[in-house]
């Protein structure tokens, strides 16, 4: 009895060892190896420790050509002052990594269509691999590859991301097992080390996430069930209700490229019965941002101020990171991308900067007609060309690797063939053609911008920039201000790129790019201020089409308070950044009160009828008036496109919401009122009562839930990359919403408020939600969220060398020698 209690002992520990040394999936979800996760020595326990605290030390790193000085201010924001540039970005590389590191390598892995290498094929409903494939057929690596050639040939950024690059791995190389951020553990693996085509691959990232909305092939299947014209009211290419970037009015000199539109470019693809799916990926539409800048004409100091919320994913750790970066030849402050090198958003000693997505359409398909399915050659302008292939090789963990052969083109990547299993219902084969396949040096612009004093530096600093387009503001302390939509845009005809497009020749192909003179801009406008919320930045006047789609009503609020406001503060800026006023329920409750039978309701939808009446048009966390519009006008919008949407089962993109308010405004009797499954004719009084009806339903159900609030009923969180609800921040009580200034939806929104009060010494405001560190055991980790969430900023220290060691806000200081 005693050898078979020892046999039974001895087995149970070998396979507890076994179990607690293997990675497990369960149920969906990935565990990792027990043994080396709680281990004592090296597990999670370790990252609860409060590291790179102390009051004061040395750190001697190998690499380094100087001294470099770093202050740490309360909230764990590094001032960085180093004896020379290479100095600054290594050491910025450093703090990157030593804050931020999983979050940055996790990141490039998605970019680089890597994931499943970490993740697995797929784990619970998200399909890794497949996410991986689109991402290498998109060509994100080929066009990071392309800007990196252009990056390492300059001899600015040559030197910058090589010494960010050796910063990242000298923190990397001094990492022992159990200093390793938590999703190492988590995920068993290990970071490699930090190349610059990692950096490269992060900024052309941001390219796709920024790229505005793509409809191509949703917009194709819409031309397949509508005519022209009802293809025009359902996808209007200018809004009634536009505030533009440049105002109406403004006269455009003439095109300085022109345009030959294909004679068959109008009926293209109308009345096609072929089936076209979607494509796999969207970055979220309302990736946007707010920015404006006010002349001191309008400010109480009579100098500029300048503001700026990029519109991002609400994620932890945060996307960006806070800090100061000084030396002999420059000193700014701001946000930056842990990843890259530079202040991203920010200001420096003389000017400050920031960035609103211009929502160009710069991606467009072609259909590709080659000889046989081999893809060897392709029929181009009468002949056949030989295509050059492109070999992208996914690691799978605990599988084989998977293998992609791409024919590339004279249009690009054929994205789609037979082989990929996201291909096209209709066989064919597609080719994607995508400003970011060009190489480009975008960090070239940010690192200008921080050393930028006047209106020609800034003029200089964009005019290398190409692609994401963005409206690019900048305001300096001697009173200029100025917004220019500035990128590599193709110059198009009225709708081209809006579907995919033949490939069998050149007729349809870009013909170039808008001279860059050309593009959008103002300074110093009467007005006193500029301003830019991703609506169309002009109107039908302008000589090129632009494409892309274009949110209307952040604009025209944030355009009309500006027009209101003098004798302005950055307290002023900062509630206008936070106001949560809705412009767009401001329009649309009279016509819904207009055609509203009241009477017809029972008393409980009286009730929120009533409630919705008497709403002061203010997305607040406690509205309830805000909840009833939403889900009203949701309610109303399937009632009217619901049945000819249903016709087909293939994807189509919904209308605009400002598309039916702004018809039914003009137009009661608006055809697409009518139900077509019907033989009555239905009135829009009726579909305003029944949409009703079935929101009150919805609306009951929240309501006996307690979450008829707003703030409820939305439901903001901050989520961990990975998703893992206990390492986020969820259920926040904050306002705002689509078309409001304070554009916060359920895990989207303001993910940087920054305001510039450029006064001799610089006076400026920030926040963002997260927290410095990305260490979810830290204290660190999501430090500034209830701020954010109510609305408050920090106070911004631009801290010069000689004033950091006596500063009240420094709590330690590290000394970086070679």
């Amino acid at each position: 009895m005693r050898f078979v209690a020892f046999l039974v002992s001895l087995f149970s520990t070998i396979g507890l060892i076994y179990i607690l040394n293997i990675q497990l999936h369960l149920a969906g979800t990935t565990v990792p190896p027990l043994g080396k996760f709680l281990s004592p020595q090296h597990g999670f326990w370790q990252n609860a420790e409060s590291r790179f605290t102390e009051p004061n030390g040395e750190l001697k790193l190998a690499g380094l050509q100087g001294k470099v000085d770093v202050y740490f201010d309360e909230r764990l924001v590094p001032h960085v002052y180093a004896d020379n540039e290479r100095d600054a970005y290594f050491v910025q590389g450093y703090l990157h990594a030593k804050y931020r590191l999983w979050q940055m390598d996790f990141q490039t892995y998605a970019a680089g269509g890597r994931l499943s290498e970490i993740m697995g094929e797929k784990v619970g409903e998200t399909d890794f691999l497949a996410l991986d494939r689109f991402f290498r057929r998109l060509g994100m690596v080929y066009g990071a590859e392309q800007s990196l050639k252009e990056m390492e040939a300059n001899a600015i950024t040559k030197l910058e991301t090589d010494a960010y690059t050796a910063g990242v791995n000298s923190y990397i190389q001094s990492l022992q097992p159990h200093q390793l951020p938590l999703e190492y553990k988590l995920l068993n693996y290990a970071p490699e080390p930090w190349t610059n085509m990692k950096t490269a691959l992060f900024l052309k990232y941001m390219s796709y996430d920024l790229a505005g909305s793509e409809w191509d092939f949703e917009m194709s299947n819409a031309k397949q069930l509508f005519s022209a014209e009802d293809f025009e009211l359902l996808y209007p290419a200018f809004q009634d209700f536009l505030d533009p970037m440049v105002p109406k009015g403004t006269v455009f000199q003439k095109a300085g490229l022109a345009l030959t539109k294909p004679a068959s470019a109008d009926s293209l693809y109308f009345g096609r019965k072929a089936q076209l799916e979607s494509t796999l990926v969207k970055p979220d539409k309302d990736n946007g941002s707010n920015n404006w800048a006010v002349a001191g004409s309008k400010t109480q100091s009579g100098r500029p101020i300048l503001c700026n919320d990029p519109h991002l994913g609400l994620n932890l750790p945060s996307l960006w990171y806070e800090m100061q970066l000084t030396t002999p030849t420059f000193s700014s402050y701001g946000a930056t991308f842990p990843g890259s090198p530079a202040i991203i958003i920010g200001f420096n000693d003389s000017s400050a900067w920031g960035f609103t997505n211009a929502m160009r359409d710069v991606r467009d398909y072609y259909e590709i007609q080659f000889r046989d399915s081999s893809m060897q050659e392709y029929m181009y302008n009468g002949s056949w060309h030989k295509s050059t292939f492109r070999t992208e090789v996914i690691k799978v963990k605990g599988k084989p690797d998977v293998v992609e052969r791409i024919a590339m083109t004279v249009f690009g990547p054929v994205m789609y063939d037979h082989k990929y299993e996201n291909k096209l219902g209709d066989k064919k084969y597609y080719a994607v053609k995508w400003k970011a396949h060009e190489g480009s040096n975008e960090l070239l612009t940010f690192t200008m911008l921080n050393r930028a004093h006047n209106y020609d530096d800034y003029k200089q600093a964009i005019s290398t920039y190409q692609t994401p387009g963005q409206n690019m503001l900048f305001a300096t302390k001697t009173g200029d201000i100025a917004i220019t939509q500035q990128g590599a845009f193709p110059a198009k005809w009225f709708r081209q790129g809006d579907f995919p497009m033949p490939g069998t020749d050149s007729s349809y192909l870009w013909e170039g790019d808008i001279p860059a003179n050309e593009n959008p801009m103002m300074l110093n406008p009467p007005r006193g201020f500029v301003s830019s919320a991703n609506q169309l930045p002009v109107d039908n006047t302008y000589p090129y089409y632009l494409g892309g789609s274009y949110p209307v009503y952040r604009g025209v609020i944030i355009n009309r308070l500006l027009n209101q406001m003098n004798n302005i503060t950055p307290n002023d800026m900062m509630q206008l950044q936070t106001n949560n006023y809705n412009v767009f329920a401001e329009m649309a409750r009279p016509v819904l009160v207009k055609y509203m039978d009241a009477g017809k309701l029972a008393d409980d939808e009286k009730e929120l009828y009533e409630n919705f009446v008497g709403w002061n048009l203010y997305n607040d966390p406690t509205s309830e008036g805000a909840t009833i519009f939403k889900v009203w006008w949701d309610s109303l919008e399937a009632e009217v496109w619901g049945d000819e949407f249903a016709q087909t089962k293939l994807p189509l993109r919904w209308p605009d919401e400002g598309t039916l308010l702004e018809a039914i405004t003009r137009d009661s009797s608006f055809k697409f009122i009518d139900d077509i499954r019907t033989p009555t004719v239905e009135t829009i009084n009726e579909k305003v009562l029944t949409a009703f009806k079935s929101a009150a339903k919805e609306l009951k159900i929240a309501s006996a839930k307690n979450n008829l609030a707003w703030a409820k009923y939305k439901d903001t969180g901050v989520r961990h990359l990975l998703r893992t609800s206990a390492l986020g921040r969820l259920h926040l009580p904050i306002g705002g919403g689509e078309h409001i200034i304070n554009a916060t939806k359920r895990y989207h929104g303001p993910s940087w408020r920054m305001v510039v009060h450029l006064t001799d010494e610089i006076e400026a405001y920030g926040v963002y939600p997260g927290g410095q560190s990305g260490n979810p055991g830290s204290k660190y980790y999501d430090t500034f969220i209830n701020n954010w969430a109510d609305g408050k900023f920090y106070k911004l220290l631009f801290i010069k060398q000689s004033q950091a060691a006596n500063h009240p806000a420094i709590k330690w200081k590290i000394t970086f020698t070679p």
